[in-house]
């Protein structure tokens, strides 16, 4: 079979392309490679319907090879990558396809030190997933057990609670908790601050997650913001580890402002981590001219934060992230949290003494256009001659200081395209040209 593992895990359609077998084969395989007999392992979920059949799926697979399994229930993935880096489990699993709509789920392998694994650990199981059903079958006494570990939780949420009450506040914040993992603790964290906190979709149903709301869709937010007469917003997506803010008037900050304006901050108070931010190649050139001309540096990655991660730790730094929202604090989390995110941006606020909206402006952006387009065969895009004139075209046109970044989608059946430029006519017209290109020959 394929590679499984893509950059966020194993995803696919619930019960069509990720099925509860495979979910018992992960099971058993990460018993085997990470637990060890007699080990523990603990799995979360988002609040997607099939989280269930899946924890119960990989329950079942690592019980059956004497591992038991602490099943902490629906919970943001930093809460899970929180309680694995404590030191308690040698592993985690989350259940979750994070941003992707309710039909998808995922399962995530977490480390012991609440890190994602690397690519050699991954490729180990894949060979034991391949080979599941010949990793043995201890009897009865050597089986694992199920534990309930619900209340687990509650120490990722004081100590969170801790970093919220080291940003107090007054602002009228609305938070949009995307019917997902972080809709009962988002309002509580938050509210720690001493914040008048408000909160909207937070009545999961197991089909409702990321549905027009969120982080993939703040709209709402930026429209409730304002009939609230609130100082900022706050969107988190399915499992809690993106953020996406709006300010009082109602727009949504772009992602690479939002990690510009936390950079600035951090300069200026010699808390950068060797005065570097780590973002990735979509990141916007106008973030890094910001860095750099407060004395900063910016290193650039492949997309994914796994390798943002990867170089933070190499540098140094101590702020990394993608403008999705996805932003990495290394001194508050080991990984990607929203409400991090959240907390470290109402800091800011306080500390500036000044509104979103003009602290976002000290980071004016290049033109820059993104697209996604949905393909059969995502991978083919480098081999077609059509395509590669088309980019060819495109970054003559652009000029000095114009980039294209064409790449498939390490979690869904596309291809993504960004276009970077001077002139945002023209970087427009060449994102269109090339994305319809794709469309029309690699369906």
């Amino acid at each position: 079979m394929g590679k499984r593992f893509g950059t966020d895990g194993i995803r696919g359609v619930a019960n069509v392309e990720l099925t509860a077998p495979l979910a018992y084969a992960l099971g058993r395989a990460v018993a085997v490679r990470l637990a060890g007999p007699g080990g523990r392992l603990i799995v979360g979920q988002d609040t997607r319907r099939s989280g269930d059949m899946f924890v119960a799926a990989i329950t079942a697979g690592a019980t059956s090879l004497g591992v038991d399994v602490h099943r902490a229930g629906v919970l943001p993935t930093p809460a899970l990558a929180y309680l694995a880096g404590a030191g308690d489990f040698p592993a985690a699993i989350m259940v979750s396809a994070s941003h992707n709509p309710a039909e998808d789920n995922g399962l995530k392998v977490i480390g012991g030190r609440g890190l994602k694994l690397d690519d050699a650990v991954e490729e180990e199981l894949e060979a034991l997933i391949d080979r599941s059903d010949g990793l043995g079958a201890p009897g009865n006494a050597g089986l694992g057990i199920s534990v309930d570990a619900r209340t687990l939780v509650e120490r990722y949420v004081e100590d969170r609670s801790a970093i919220a009450r080291d940003c107090p506040t007054t602002l009228h914040v609305v938070v949009d908790c995307a019917n997902g993992a972080a809709s009962e603790i988002a309002p509580r964290i938050l509210a720690a601050t001493g914040a008048r906190v408000e909160a909207i979709h937070r009545s999961p149903d197991g089909v409702n997650i990321n549905v027009a709301c969120g982080a993939t869709a703040p709209e709402d937010l930026a429209a409730e913001v304002v009939r609230r007469g609130a100082d900022l917003g706050v969107a988190l997506d399915g499992d809690a580890d993106r953020c996406v803010v709006v300010d009082a008037d109602g727009s949504v900050v772009d992602g690479d402002r939002l990690i510009g304006l936390l950079a600035l901050d951090r300069l200026a108070r010699g808390e950068l981590g060797d005065g570097t931010v780590v973002v990735s190649v979509l990141s916007n050139g106008g973030l890094a001219a910001a860095v750099e001309r407060a004395g900063g540096r910016v290193v650039r990655t492949p997309v994914g934060d796994r390798y943002i991660l990867e170089a933070m730790q190499a540098s140094g730094a101590r702020l990394g992230g993608e403008k999705s929202g996805h932003v990495i604090v290394m001194d508050r989390a080991s990984t990607g949290d929203g409400i991090v995110t959240a907390l470290e941006t109402i800091g800011v606020l306080g500390r500036r003494r000044a509104g979103l909206a003009a602290l976002a402006a000290e980071i004016p952006l290049f033109p820059q256009e993104q697209r996604t387009i949905r393909v059969a065969r995502k991978d083919a895009w480098a081999g077609d001659p059509g395509i590669v004139a088309a980019i060819a075209e495109a970054e003559r046109a652009l000029g000095p200081g114009g980039r294209v970044l064409v790449r498939p989608s390490g979690t869904e059946p596309a291809l993504r395209v960004m276009v970077e430029g001077a002139d945002a006519a023209v970087v427009a017209a060449h994102a269109d040209r090339i994305a319809a290109l794709a469309g029309e020959r690699l369906h």
